[in-house]
């Protein structure tokens, strides 16, 4: 049993540093910008991590194998933020100006909330999944549309736009119907799919309303805190 986890935190490892290495090399080579690097390492993480959970153990202690794949990657966040570990491209990949201290806010919070969810709520509950997919898809997004998308800009944080406040809905609900629907296609949900429709969207909204709030460096800490309380307002 245990082996069968140890296999399964070697190529979610794999999977996931893969995934990072080759958006820290499109950025390192001035392929795609920095930003965009940022974003889609963003949007795409979590949705790659949580469809690796399902080669893990059907026990307990098989979310603290898979919690160390974010733990180590934050970790890295943090020595390198810190200046111990000299990683360039991962600096211009995960920054947005080239300084390597803004991994110790967004990207270590980032991080951090990978870790709790997945210890916290694991495969058998759909909260943690949603909370990770609203962060993702949504959060990531809303910088990538807002910039490309001229709309009006939202009256309480006017460095933010409708149009990215929309993103953050769309991109949230797509990821999080798609990962659910995944889960159902594999006979490893236990409710009704059209039964998380309403929810979801619900959960989308709000996480959209809160992304749009004025305040700085903190959207992957609010975003999937107020989708895991609406959770357990409507899915338990």
């Amino acid at each position: 049993m245990l082996g069968n986890n140890f296999i399964a935190l070697i190529v979610t490892a794999v999977v996931c540093v893969a995934w990072l290495r080759i958006m820290d090399f499109f950025a390192y080579k001035k392929w795609i910008g920095s930003g965009l690097s940022r974003k889609i390492i963003h949007i795409g993480t979590g949705p790659i991590f949580v469809l690796c959970w399902p080669l893990f153990e059907n026990v307990y202690y098989s979310r603290f194998f898979a919690a160390t794949v974010p733990l180590l990657i934050t970790l890295q966040f943090l020595l390198i933020g810190l200046g111990i570990i000299k990683d360039q491209s991962s600096v211009d990949s995960m920054s947005r100006t080239g300084d390597r201290k803004e991994l110790l806010r967004g990207p270590l919070y980032y991080g951090i909330v990978f870790v709790v969810l997945t210890i916290v709520y694991w495969k058998d509950n759909s909260i943690g999944m949603i909370a990770l997919m609203i962060l993702c898809g949504g959060d990531g997004l809303a910088d990538i549309v807002g910039n490309q998308v001229k709309s009006m800009p939202i009256p309480w944080a006017p460095n933010k736009t409708l149009a990215g406040t929309i993103s953050v809905f769309f991109g949230g609900w797509v990821l999080s119907v798609f990962v659910l629907g995944v889960y159902k296609i594999w006979g490893l949900s236990h409710g009704s799919f059209t039964g998380y429709l309403l929810p979801v969207t619900v959960i989308a909204i709000v996480g959209a309303l809160v992304e749009s709030l004025p305040f700085k460096d903190i959207d992957n800490i609010t975003v999937p805190l107020a989708a895991v309380i609406l959770g357990h307002l409507f899915l338990l």
